[in-house]
């Protein structure tokens, strides 16, 4: 206060004399020493003997000294709170500084975990995975194995059984152009599984395979109409499907692949460490392929039912399809690659750009085309296999989920949420056209027999099927 004190005080913490009327209100609002900031209590203030200092009358507000009285008061109070703000700033200054010390250490921490994980995938992108177990082998094996020899003489032999392929006629019976521009729907089905993503009809054109979000897959009989064989392909949805002769294959988003031979599961592989993202048949018939988005694609081997081969690519693979010829193997990357291997030696014979992850690819028959389809884009590339670029470009008003080649190679039925489109390439004239359009909305698309039905999936899991009037 600035005065003698006329009830001195002496604090047991910091031992420093104080006014007992004022140290009573600072310990009454506070609760700590205001020279130490320990903790205070008025049993802690040890009361001095000392002579007392006989004070005047206090004045009133009318005189001078009155005033002053006042104002050294209000000075008082004013020095204290200032003594307090700048005590709490410090503390404030010190805090932050440790909390700006911690955030850089997080930053620096942060980084070199980033940093670790890139070159810990650059690492195991450049690994090549080879799994010899069978079905039910959970872990992946990583050796420099091969192919073994019988698989190898498989891919010759079909490779050598295809050489005639480009000159064989058009089988008869076979769709026309004419015919097919008369196509329109005819029926279509009630749902069958919600959110089904493919769509597999059989050698026989009477039997349609399907698969839900559920993990439930059955078997439509065209001729009924009607589910007539299910089984549970699950844990996890079905993404893909396909037959293999009367046989029928699932992947699920578990990481499964399945086959089921008139209801029963005959064999199981989970080779993939993550959902298994699309199928394929070699054309032998005697090796199964799947792709994952663990970078991987994977061999079975179907007359031992065991995993030939696995290995890694250098992106999550969407999709797959094998040559014709049997010789190579192609899967589209979410990197918006092509990549195109060779079956025999596992090498990655060439790779194409595309504008973003590839939703569909489909071999044509001629074994010199590939068709293609990216996330987001309206356009279906056709590349030219001998000269590695896009010969030509289908381009429509809508995205596309699916391409699909007939066996005689003429026509590309392409389908889409705003319908499906069916382009012609004439080999006389070297043109192409569009002599079906049609406003089906379809996630995937099939051809049946002859070519002479064409069934549409949608994502409500309802066949549509197209045929001539």
């Amino acid at each position: 206060s600035g005065e003698a004190p006329q009830n001195p005080v002496a604090s047991r913490k910091s031992g420093t004399v104080f006014e007992r009327r004022l140290i009573e209100a600072y310990i009454a609002e506070n609760g700590r020493d205001p020279v130490t900031d320990e903790d205070l209590s008025t049993d802690d203030l040890v009361e001095l003997k000392t002579s007392r200092t006989v004070r005047p009358r206090p004045p009133t507000l009318t005189s001078i000294p009155s005033l002053l009285s006042v104002f050294q008061n209000e000075w008082d109070a004013l020095a204290l709170e200032t003594y307090t703000l700048r005590q709490q700033l410090t503390q404030t200054r010190q805090e932050l500084s440790t909390a700006l010390y911690q955030h850089d250490a997080a930053v620096r921490v942060i980084a070199r975990l980033s940093r670790e994980r890139d070159e810990a995938r650059d690492a195991l992108s450049r690994v090549s995975v080879h799994g010899g177990q069978t079905t039910n082998g959970e872990a992946m094996q990583v050796d420099s194995s091969e192919l073994s020899g019988d698989l190898i003489a498989k891919f010759a032999d079909c490779n050598r059984l295809s050489k005639t392929r480009r000159k064989r006629p058009i089988p008869d019976g076979w769709v026309t152009s004419d015919a097919l521009s008369s196509f329109s729907p005819v029926e279509k089905s009630k749902p069958l599984y919600t959110n089904t993503r493919s769509l597999a009809v059989n050698k026989h054109g009477d039997s349609a395979l399907v698969g839900g979000v559920d993990g439930k897959l059955g078997v439509f009989s065209i001729p009924d109409k009607a589910i007539i064989q299910e089984m549970n392909a699950g844990p996890g949805a079905v993404t893909d499907v396909l037959w293999l002769g009367d046989r029928m294959v699932a992947s699920t988003s578990a990481g499964n692949v399945k086959i089921y031979e008139k209801e029963v599961e005959v064999s199981s592989f989970s080779g993939h460490a993550g959902e298994v993202t699309a199928l394929a048949v070699h054309p032998s018939g005697d090796i199964l392929a799947s792709v994952g988005v663990d970078k991987s694609y994977i061999f079975y081997d179907l007359t031992s039912n065991t995993i030939a081969t696995q290995v890694l690519a250098d992106a999550a693979l969407t999709t797959a399809g094998f040559h014709p010829d049997g010789h190579l193997f192609a899967a589209g990357g979410v990197d918006g690659q092509i990549k195109v291997y060779d079956v025999k030696s596992l090498t990655n014979a060439a790779n194409f750009d595309s504008t973003g992850p590839i939703t569909a690819i489909a071999f044509s028959e001629n074994g010199t085309w590939l068709a293609t389809a990216a996330k987001g884009s309206t356009a279906v590339s056709i590349w030219d296999l001998r000269k590695a670029s896009i010969v030509h470009t289908i381009n429509l008003t809508s995205p596309i989920s699916a391409v699909q080649w007939e066996f005689s190679g003429q026509f590309l039925a392409i389908a889409g949420p705003s319908g499906l489109v069916v382009q012609q390439y004439s080999k006389t004239t070297k043109e192409w056209s569009e002599p079906l359009k049609a406003a089906v909305p379809s996630v995937a698309v099939a051809w049946g027999l002859d070519a002479g039905t064409i069934y549409c999936l949608d994502a409500e899991g309802s066949i549509t099927t197209l045929t001539e009037r």
